[in-house]
């Protein structure tokens, strides 16, 4: 089980010139989520939705980033795959006289794994996604630093019917000169899998960007023999032991900002720029 944010809140954090949000209030009501799957096209959405949850970042021309459950959901696969068959087929073998297994296994992914990696905020202004060979220094985030922020967003969970669960959360933490934030899928189908996606947002105040990486882990649970079983209900102790499938490192690159203020001397600039050049 995870954190159920069932208290609501509303809580603003200012980091320069960036707002930060975060929205937890309470689990929408059936009808709102039938509409709403209804609208995605798909047969059903997570047992526990929290759909009007969000984790904003956004810096004050308007650009950013947000994390919410219905756009991770857009990210689930509406068919399954062959590798998802296999994993229900196989789970609706462990369970055989429940009534529900017929039902939970549909013609999509009803693990609603997604690889969702943050909403990018603006119109004219946003992010530029760029790959990058840097990487989030982990050993400085692991220095005991004053936290000014700290906050955990639960965005939508399913325990598939008692056998397992599936989930999707977010939480942030704010140093004096950065900030962290880690986005996580977990994925635990009893017996059968273990799946983990995990996107990392880092941002250090004087850099003109974010880095976002994003890997994701899995493994059968038949792999995991080796593994203390109560690890298997708690992400951070069972990340060591599932091997990377997938890793994507990006640079969020902050747009050109107008300085509007400051019009009348870059114009001058702007036309004293080719006389410079000639």
């Amino acid at each position: 089980m995870m954190i159920h944010g069932f208290k609501s809140s509303n809580q603003d954090f200012s980091f320069g010139p960036w707002k930060l949000t975060a929205i937890k209030t309470h689990i929408m009501k059936s009808a709102d989520v039938e509409k709403m799957a209804e609208e995605m096209h798909m047969p059903c959405l997570p047992e526990m939705m929290f759909g009007d949850n969000v984790l904003r970042i956004q810096h004050s021309s308007g650009f950013g980033i947000e994390f919410n459950a219905k756009d991770a959901l857009i990210r689930v696969n509406k068919k399954q795959g062959v590798l998802k068959v296999a994993c229900a087929e196989e789970w609706q073998e462990s369970r055989s006289e429940n009534d529900h297994s017929k039902e939970i296994v549909k013609p999509y992914d009803w693990t609603y794994t997604t690889d969702y990696k943050g909403t990018l905020l603006g119109n004219d202004l946003k992010f530029n996604v760029v790959t990058t060979t840097e990487r989030i220094d982990t050993e400085k985030l692991k220095t005991r630093e004053q936290i000014t922020f700290f906050e955990e967003v639960l965005l939508f969970e399913d325990e598939l019917h008692d056998h397992g669960v599936s989930g999707l959360s977010v939480k942030i933490r704010v140093m004096p000169s950065s900030f962290f934030l880690l986005l996580r899928f977990f994925l635990r189908v009893d017996g059968v899998l273990i799946r983990m996606n995990d996107t990392r947002l880092y941002y250090e105040s004087d850099k003109p960007y974010m880095l976002r990486e994003y890997t994701s882990k899995e493994s059968k649970i038949s792999n995991l023999s080796h593994v203390p079983p109560p690890f298997f209900t708690e992400p951070n102790d069972i990340s060591q032991y599932l091997p990377v499938m997938e890793a994507i490192y990006e640079k969020l690159e902050f747009p050109l900002i107008p300085q509007e203020d400051t019009s009348d001397s870059l114009t001058s600039t702007i036309a004293q720029t080719p006389q410079i050049l000639l």
